[in-house]
């Protein structure tokens, strides 16, 4: 259990976010209030869980009191709801699609002698409340980090955090993941999920070594895109950088993060934003893709476990049981498809003696599925990756030089941590913060779009009238 020091800590945060917004300027307060917090905070069951309340922990705590200082400064940096109907339709349906979810579970479920409550009223307030919190760094991101700026802010805060974060990786590798427990108390995991190649995973206060991996990889890329279009003293210091971090990476052991980083450092290093935004789209595509087609299934399953057997059976082993969990959860999601079970376990099977769940949720869309139906997946999922359709058409009607050349490595960043989410549950403040920051910037791309012409359009009435 956490120790004392764990929940101190949750209680000093709005402090802690209070001194950043008062020192700094605003968008990088949030950017670094919001991942300071992410990286150091403990996980859950680290929580504060009052009555009638969404349980408060530090992916939600910072942000709520990054956004109620943004309220009370009156810097709202203008209308909280996305400028486009359908992005405006995706974040109400998202937030509010929880009271149909209740409505729709009004009676107890059973399991053998274990039963479940049914939904209501006050059930409805907290998924709403849940919901509401969850994507405010979202809205922070959308309103405050619209700039060019504010997308190399962004990614320079990613490569020193990785840098903060490497020597604790480091030091884990070495002596096993033991930080969390020697601050805060307790350990996160299974301690067996971190033992790899004769080695260990690090951890450090995160919830897994595959999210401690992903946030470096996401740091590996930011620091060659800073490298990439570096001008100036200081190239080879972004090149060492970059090294290092890519060395580190290396290091830890998560097969995952290096897939993600021998494909997208080449993307980041080597092709035109455009082009990067292209492969993003696609990569998003695909990721929506593969829920649907489960779905429906149309998943090649058994071809895809003989290409595995071939390359490593354990791991062959542990896509089968995934697949098992996938099955079995999507059987259930079936009964209730419209709008999921709502909260309490009920969207799993559960023991009927003991109440143990025996279902295992690894990927976040099977979670999203059981919990708040394809309408709750697709407005969630879809409110994720419409910043990349919105920049996508931006970009077209403006001149290559007149985008920021940073959107494109935040926009496959965005694009693969969505894809990351098929097999696990890599949905952060930080994914929220990116997506909220590339949608206001194409806000801000689409509304500069008619000035520009209007202004090429009068430039030739005004010879016709001189001549």
């Amino acid at each position: 259990m956490p120790n004392q020091i764990a929940f101190l800590a949750l209680a000093a945060s709005p402090i802690f976010v209070a001194v950043m917004m008062s020192r700094l300027r605003l968008d990088r307060a949030i950017i670094w209030s919001l991942m300071l917090c992410y990286l150091f905070l403990p996980e859950p069951p680290a929580v504060f869980d009052f009555p009638m309340m969404p349980p408060l922990d530090k992916h939600n705590i910072p942000a709520l009191m990054a956004f109620a200082l943004t309220l009370w400064r009156k810097d709202t940096g203008g209308p909280l709801l996305p400028q486009s109907g359908l992005g405006k339709v995706l974040l109400l349906t998202f937030v509010f699609s929880p009271v149909m979810t209740v409505l729709n579970n009004g009676e107890p479920i059973y399991f053998g002698i274990i039963g479940l409550p049914a939904l209501g009223l006050k059930d409805a307030a907290a998924l709403v409340l849940e919901q509401f919190l969850m994507v405010l760094p979202f809205l922070l991101g959308r309103q405050h980090l619209a700039s060019g700026g504010a997308m190399r802010e962004l990614l320079r805060a990613l490569v020193v955090g990785g840098l903060i974060y490497t020597p604790l990786m480091l030091l884990e590798m070495r002596v096993s993941p033991q930080l969390n427990n020697w601050v805060y108390g307790y350990f996160q995991h299974f301690f067996a999920q971190t033992i790899r190649f004769g080695g260990y995973r690090p951890i450090v206060f995160l919830y897994h070594g595959i999210w401690v991996a992903f946030f470096l990889m996401t740091s590996v890329v930011s620091a060659w895109a800073l490298w990439r279009w570096h001008e100036g003293a200081g190239k080879i210091k972004a090149l060492a950088v970059a090294g290092y971090l890519t060395l580190v990476l290396v290091m830890a052991k998560s097969l995952g993060a290096l897939i993600f980083m021998v494909l997208l450092v080449p993307l980041v290093v080597l092709l035109a934003p455009r082009t990067q935004l292209r492969i993003a789209l696609l990569i998003g595509a695909v990721a929506l893709a593969y829920p649907i087609l489960k779905g429906a299934d149309l998943v090649p399953q058994e071809q895809m476990l003989a290409q595995a057997e071939k390359i490593d059976p354990d791991r062959a082993g542990s896509l089968r049981f995934r697949f098992q969990n996938e099955d079995t959860l999507l059987e259930r999601a079936y009964i209730k498809p419209v709008f999921g079970w709502g909260s309490w376990g009920r969207n799993h099977i559960l023991d009927p003696f003991s109440g143990a769940i025996l279902t295992v949720t690894d990927g976040f869309w099977i979670v999203s599925i059981g919990t708040y139906g394809w309408v709750g997946f697709l407005a969630q999922f879809g409110l994720l990756l419409w910043p990349l359709v919105l920049i996508w058409r931006a970009m077209s009607r403006q001149r290559a030089d007149a985008v920021s050349p940073f959107v494109g490595p935040l926009s496959l960043m965005l694009a693969i941590n969505v894809a990351d989410m098929i097999p696990n549950a890599t949905l952060t403040p930080l994914t929220w913060l990116i997506a909220g920051a590339l949608t206001g910037y194409a806000e801000r791309l689409r509304e500069a779009t008619p000035r520009r012409h209007q202004a090429a359009s009068a430039a030739p009435l005004r010879r016709r009238t001189a001549m």
